[in-house]
């Protein structure tokens, strides 16, 4: 565990309270649906660009993004890939017909092209995903800084649902919109601050090529897969089709992010709003990466834990596991020796020789760190360990040359391989903030925890913000037939925001930790975007594909899309695709036979 200075406390408190009261400050009294659900239609370009960026930056996006470049370097960037062509899209087509509609949410447009029911479906497919979405961004950060820094995660949980409700349910779309702002700047200067530190701490005799050099040795600088392998999940194609048509749903028809450019003064202030955060977002997330890859070069030089969740490690060393997890550090240590003169050796001399061995340490360490995963397993675990010990001596009690033998060995692999998902396991999301906490001078520590919090708070606000707006507009002001004036309609979103606020709190508090945070929230995106985004292109461009036929190929398609996932079928990724073409082509199909049968 870790304890902050006091110098730490101050910054992360003065931080995150300038951020609620400027953003509860700014925006109070909002008297009109207008004002409230799209910021009174007063937001410039740059503005819209920043609070896009920043309701998808979360705190997974620091803490995930980084240790996934630590374990498996830049190659992740490639899921961006295609979000400057989504950008352009949408800016082509969903803005132009938004604006000229003036639309509150995404899927009013729904209701003008087909019914009530199927703008009902779509509404209510964004508030299940996006609900539970809206509580992983809470959690992420929660969980992490309750195991690092020994807080209670449940208030946790409490503090940064809170301070998010607090400002949202005061000012509205405007509140999430003027407090981003602020959030980025945050962001882009710990970030910043956090990779210029990391190079100090690197000798001096290494130059930031040489970091670069060297990480490229341990292959964390391969950024383009080409291959058309479809078990590798971040390639080119990946990123260019999958990713495409993910950041199509998510910004075209994701309320969360509609409503931060729906609030724009006109159609090319919205407009010039996407574009900029096309152009910048891709070099973000390369920034994001680059620095979990210099915190991975760092670590050639300086001793890094086998595994980066001190709650797990003391488990393990206080179980029978021990003393083979006292063998597995020592084993480490001497390998860190080896990579750090290796390391040095390449700096100065960029030999293949030295590269060569360079790849084989690195490959010894991830067998150090994968071994060690597995006794915390079993430490935490006792029937882990029987069934472990159960299938070593199936194993033992056959002819090694058998198919049997085989079959065996590879039932032996995929349960070890189990154990590096597991929660107490998993440490690539706490590399960061354990480098951070260790490595990081006093006052920056702080800035860098505000970075993680206010990115937490950042994306929640849009959610909880949309989630409300959803409720509000879609669900209760279309469906409600009593009175619905401005002042009601206002008071009611507020309702729904502090509604939602909660919801979020308690999803947060009963969430577990996937194999990767970052993938969690994408792999229920996906689950999910490619069958609305399928049902907003038969609106667009299908105009003989009527209301019951959408309907029902919604219905059919998010069945079979879960299925597919339940069985993964294919990387998620590609979940966006398959649900947006079987929604399309079912639909299609069910119009045709309505059609003749007519």
């Amino acid at each position: 565990m870790h304890s902050l200075n006091w110098i730490d406390w101050a910054v992360l408190a003065i931080t995150l309270l300038t951020i609620v009261g400027y953003g509860t400050w700014k925006t109070r009294g909002s008297k009109s649906v207008q004002d409230y659900v799209k910021g009174g239609n007063s937001t410039q370009w740059w503005t819209i660009g920043l609070s896009v960026m920043a309701t998808q930056a979360s705190a997974i996006t620091f803490l995930s993004t980084t240790g996934q470049a630590f374990s498996d370097g830049m190659g992740f960037v490639q899921f961006y890939f295609g979000l400057p062509i989504a950008m352009v899209i949408i800016c082509l087509v969903f803005i132009p017909l938004y604006h000229r509609l003036k639309v509150y949410t995404a899927y009013e447009f729904l209701e003008n092209r087909f019914d009530l029911k199927t703008r009902t479906l779509t509404a209510t497919l964004f508030l299940i995903q996006r609900g539970l979405a809206a509580g992983i961004t809470i959690f992420a950060p929660a969980i992490i800084l309750s195991i690092v820094l020994g807080w209670n995660i449940i208030t946790l949980n409490i503090i940064i649902g809170v301070l998010v409700i607090i400002y949202t349910v005061s000012g509205g779309t405007k509140a999430v919109t003027v407090t981003q702002k602020q959030q980025m700047f945050v962001i882009f200067a710990g970030m910043l601050a956090a990779l210029f530190i990391i190079l100090n701490l690197i000798p001096d005799n290494v130059s930031f090529t040489d970091a670069l050099e060297i990480a490229g040795a341990n292959n964390r600088m391969e950024i383009l897969d080409f291959s058309f392998d479809l078990e590798n999940r971040y390639t080119v194609w990946t990123g260019l089709i999958g990713g495409t048509f993910l950041m199509l749903s998510y910004f075209g028809t994701d309320q969360s992010q509609v409503q931060r450019y729906l609030s724009g003064k006109d159609k090319k202030e919205m407009q010039m709003g996407l574009i900029f955060n096309g152009l910048l977002k891709v070099p973000m997330q390369f920034f994001i990466l680059l620095v979990g890859v210099m915190v991975f070069v760092f670590y050639q030089f300086n001793p890094s834990p086998l595994n980066f969740i001190d709650a797990s490690t003391e488990k393990v060393l206080a179980s029978e596991y021990a003393s083979e997890y006292k063998s597995l550090q020592q084993k480490q240590n001497q390998l860190f020796q080896q990579k750090k003169t290796l390391s040095i050796q390449y700096a100065e001399k960029k030999s293949i020789e030295t590269k060569q061995q360079l790849l084989m340490l690195d490959s010894i360490d991830k067998t150090y760190r994968l071994q060690s995963k597995f006794l915390i397993k079993q430490a935490v675990d006792s029937s882990y360990a029987t069934q472990y010990t159960k299938l070593v001596a199936e194993l033992n009690s056959l002819n090694t040359d058998s198919e049997a033998y085989k079959l065996k060995q590879e039932e032996l692999s995929a349960f070890y391989a189990t154990s590096a998902k597991d929660t107490q396991t998993n440490d690539r999301d706490y590399m960061f903030i354990t480098f951070i906490l260790n490595h990081l001078p006093k006052g920056l520590i702080g800035l860098l925890l505000a970075v993680i919090l206010s990115a937490a708070m950042s994306s929640t606000a849009s959610e909880v913000n949309a989630l409300a707006t959803i409720t509000s507009i879609d669900l209760y002001g279309r469906n409600y037939n009593g009175e619905k004036h401005e002042k009601h309609m206002v008071k009611m979103t507020k309702i729904f925001t502090l509604i939602w606020g909660v919801v979020a709190i308690i999803i947060a508090c009963f969430a577990n930790l996937a194999e990767n945070l970052i993938q969690l929230v994408n792999i229920i995106g996906s689950i999910f975007y490619g069958n609305v985004l399928g049902i907003f292109l038969l609106a667009f461009f299908l105009k003989f594909v009527k209301a019951n036929a959408v309907f029902t190929a919604a219905i059919i398609t998010q069945i079979i899309v879960i299925i597919g996932w339940w069985f993964n079928w294919m990387p998620y990724l590609w979940l966006n695709l398959f649900g947006c073409a079987l929604v399309m082509f079912t639909a299609i199909l069910i119009q045709k036979i309505k059609l003749k049968d007519d």
